[in-house]
């Protein structure tokens, strides 16, 4: 019974299965909503769900309906139960699922990499290389040793915070090789084996494999489809003690959302409250598509230190450069730069040099990464239309990628499908945990717009007429309502 301290209330439960009173028959609509929030990561696993007398009464229906809704959910796997302790929620085994493991991922050359959202470097990358060149000799005549990074980099830095509402000195800042070692480096200091870390459901692969090595507790919380909901971040961070929460408010990756100031000023005052610190990725922060509200950056709220910004080169520049950056207090630089000395020690010089100039004419970089995001995504989305309309998705305002889902729970198979037809695709399970997310797949607009238009034909002849396991998953999983 271990793992099972974490409760959902019936009020809260009531406002995610959102069921028009007069369906008919309620049970199984009540069984089926619950359902899908357990397989689209909305509704962890080893949840308590409420009593089923609260339940009944926070819907309006009868106890012996949300009975037989539960009853069903046993019966199915998604609900266990025991005397005394409640019922939770459950997976079916992967077997009854009908796939494999989503976590293997097989390298295979020549595909086309609808995997990685990892854009193509832009124009002013080939100046900027040279311009570091002829400036490199000056730094040669030192060690080449900055553990925190070049100073004029760490200014550049710095001042785009503050342009982004979150004064910042050059001392808060810490150059790293890319976000992902800057997510190596605040959980190997912050994060002991056992330590709850909430993450949002779905999220960025890379912290759930962190988190897994450090021997932590993963502590997920659904993104409805109207965006983040504050009281279950709460509840998650209290009832799970995490120390920390990993988050990506801007243009979230994978569902590309974009989260406003007055819930990110409620989301800091929240941690606040739970003792638990944020890291705030935001590596996809200057990629807006559209003409959407500015924001501010997270960190703007922060009044104690609570806030841990993650920020990267790779998807406004290019993805080659590796070169990211942490902003926090003073005190944590320091310590982060004494912790790296066995990590890594310092970030190349020629690559931040490189920055520094792209970090000169920002603007520039990202109007052209928009109107090539724009262009891709237009080419994706028509693609999507035309080959795949049973397919849905919420249209991103900015990032780089559609959040696609499927008419069934069928992402594994689709993306083994799709591989025989030259093309990798990202299945939801890479982006979950307990092989939640089956019924979703990641489509960046990342690649050229003749590429994932000829990926996305591709894709669509595995799914309508490819190798016979996707029909055959989508047949096995799918309830008889």
């Amino acid at each position: 019974m271990s793992g099972l301290n974490r409760h959902i209330s019936a009020t809260q439960l009531a406002r995610l299965v959102r069921i028009d009173p007069g369906t008919r028959p309620y049970y199984q609509a009540l069984a089926s909503s619950v359902r899908s929030l357990i397989l689209d990561g909305g509704l962890a696993v080893r949840v308590r769900l409420p009593a089923e007398r609260h339940l009944a009464a926070e819907l309006g229906v009868s106890r012996t309906t949300v009975t037989s809704a539960y009853d069903r959910l046993r019966e199915e796997g998604y609900l266990a139960s025991r005397q005394g302790a409640g019922s939770w929620t459950e997976l079916p085994d992967s077997g009854a699922l009908g796939v494999d493991n989503p976590w293997v991922a097989a390298e295979s050359g020549g595909l086309l990499p609808m995997h990685c959202a990892a854009p193509a470097a832009g124009a002013a990358l080939a100046a900027a290389v040279e311009a570091a060149a002829a400036e490199l000799p000056r730094y040669a005549l030192g060690i080449g040793y900055e553990p925190t990074g070049l100073p004029a980099l760490r200014e550049l830095v710095a001042a785009r915070y503050t342009e982004r509402g979150a004064a910042t000195r050059p001392e808060q800042i810490l150059i790293t090789p890319g976000a992902q070692q800057a997510m190596n480096l605040i959980t190997l200091q912050l994060m002991a084996p056992g330590d709850a870390l909430v993450v949002e459901s779905p999220t960025y692969p890379h912290i759930l494999d962190l988190a897994r090595l450090r021997a932590a507790r993963i502590v997920p919380v659904g993104i409805p489809p109207d965006g983040w909901h504050l009281d279950l971040l709460t509840s998650a961070m209290r009832q799970s003690a995490a120390r920390l929460a990993y988050l990506m408010p801007d243009f979230q990756n994978p569902t590309g959302r974009l989260m406003g100031d007055e819930k990110r000023a409620e989301l800091v005052a929240a941690a606040r409250a739970c003792g638990t610190t944020l890291v705030i990725d935001e590596s996809w922060a200057e990629t807006a598509v559209d003409d959407v509200p500015a924001t501010r950056a997270t960190a703007a709220f922060d009044t104690d230190g609570r806030v841990i910004s993650i920020g990267s080169a790779s998807k406004l520049w290019w993805g080659g450069l590796r070169i990211g950056w942490i902003r926090t207090t003073a005190a944590m630089v320091r310590r982060l730069a004494v912790l790296r000395a066995g990590v890594d020690i310092a970030s190349p010089v020629l690559e931040q040099l490189v920055v520094a100039r792209l970090f000169q004419d920002i603007d520039a970089g990202r109007a052209e990464r928009r109107r090539a995001l724009a262009a891709s995504r237009a080419a994706l989305t028509a693609a999507l239309a035309a080959e795949l309309p049973s397919w849905t998705y919420t249209m991103p305002h900015g990032g780089g990628v559609v959040w696609a889902r499927l008419p069934g729970p069928t992402a594994t198979p689709l993306a083994e499908a799709a591989a025989s037809r030259g093309v990798r695709l990202a299945p939801g399970p890479w982006f979950g945990v307990d092989g939640t997310l089956e019924a979703y797949v990641r489509m960046p607009y990342t690649q050229s717009p003749q590429v994932v238009t000829e990926a996305v034909r591709r894709v669509a002849a595995a799914f309508h007429g490819g190798p016979g396991p996707v029909r055959r998953s989508f047949e096995a999983v799918t309830p008889a309502l």
